[in-house]
């Protein structure tokens, strides 16, 4: 008889009570509102660290400094609302990832997500010795399984210790995608079949050191019908965004939420990034005018992620993606995962959460 009751979650010494992760939706869109709420109610929640220092007075003269004064507002915020877990995405891509790593440990945030490249050496400025009695827990967020072993291999060689879990990403997910345009959409690269192979590969990892990692499952999972589906195939955990994107506590402009409110399947599409990456959006005026070739002049004052050349860029990613959370979407778009369209209405996290509950039980009960 398959249990009908979410199992819990465990993270080297951390125990969330549900199995669900609330994805890092930078930018703006996770802070410490989305994140307390997801905490509260019993799953893991996570403030993206991408651009936070936007509202900050010296964002445009000293972003690094913006940014890590606002992750440390956000987190010391998280922790004063929520006795829950609280995470923080960081996208390694980033010009200042490693500051907001620092920032991150020292303000003691429970887990860390990292994405946007391959973490091939443990970020904690610690002696080995005393790393594994360090509370935050490391996560690398990978898109294959080869990534993955990758990962893991350089961790065992370089210091004889293994990430704290790992979360594996498919290409129905919101945002820049660490997939080829023409990987998208094929069988082969279906989070499914990536998730069954990067189960495998971290097994060997866990027989090596005799140590749990728990796999998690991230990319278009939007039901608790899909939550039973993958920890059927052996997952510990899942990552979920999109649909808490509609929700009263989520931190985008009502603008924003209301954009995945009146989206249609076919208004949900891929676009070429400036950051050389594909990226899944909603569609709207601003993409289409990039799209029949307009420029959008900017200043770029920072340089924020490595891989932008903004010299040749049509448009700011982090002014357009700034200006949507804020409700202005005429300079701007929203990113959005592949089920988006799903959504109806606002309601709250926790009405979110008990939905998800239902649905994995009922799944659970037809088996």
């Amino acid at each position: 008889m398959i249990n009908s009751n979410l199992p819990s979650l465990t993270i080297g010494d951390i125990t969330s009570r549900l199995p669900i992760i609330q994805g890092g939706m930078g930018v703006g869109v996770s802070l410490s509102g989305l994140a307390t709420a997801v905490a509260n109610a019993g799953g893991i929640g996570v403030i993206a660290a991408a651009a936070i220092g936007m509202n900050e007075p010296d964002f445009n003269k000293d972003f690094k400094e913006a940014n890590k004064r606002a992750l440390i507002k956000e987190i010391r915020k998280a922790k004063a609302m929520s006795k829950g877990i609280i995470g923080v995405n960081i996208m390694l891509a980033h010009t200042d990832y490693a500051e907001l790593v620092e920032v991150a440990l020292a303000e003691h945030a429970d887990i860390i997500f990292l994405g946007a490249g391959l973490l091939l050496h443990n970020p904690i400025k610690l002696e080995f010795q005393s790393i594994e009695k360090h509370h935050t827990k490391i996560v690398p967020i990978v898109s294959s399984a080869r990534a993955a072993k990758i990962i893991f291999q350089s961790w065992a060689k370089n210091s004889n210790l293994l990430p704290d879990a790992i979360v594996v990403e498919g290409p129905k997910a919101g945002g820049h995608l660490g997939f080829k345009k023409d990987q998208i959409f094929n069988p082969d690269y279906q989070l499914e079949k990536i998730v069954v192979e990067v189960l495998e590969e971290i097994h060997v990892f866990e027989k090596q050191f005799n140590k749990s990692i728990p796999v998690i499952a991230a990319g278009g999972i939007f039901t608790g019908d899909d939550i039973f589906k993958f920890m059927k195939l052996g997952v510990q955990g899942v990552q979920m965004a999109t649909r808490f994107v509609t929700t009263y506590e989520c931190d985008a402009a009502d603008a924003f939420k209301q954009s995945y409110l009146n989206c249609k399947k076919e208004d949900i599409t891929i676009i070429d990034s400036p950051v050389g990456m594909p990226g899944r959006a909603i569609q709207n005026d601003f993409l289409k005018d990039v799209a029949l070739g307009e420029q959008k002049p900017f200043n770029c004052s920072w340089k924020c992620l490595a891989s932008c050349d903004y010299k040749k860029a049509p448009y700011c990613i982090a002014n357009a993606l700034v200006s949507a959370f804020k409700g202005n979407l005429m300079d701007g778009f929203t990113f959005a995962g592949a089920n988006a369209y799903l959504t109806d209405k606002i309601v709250s996290v926790k009405t979110v959460i008990s939905n998800l509950i239902a649905e994995y039980k009922l799944a659970a009960q037809i088996g």
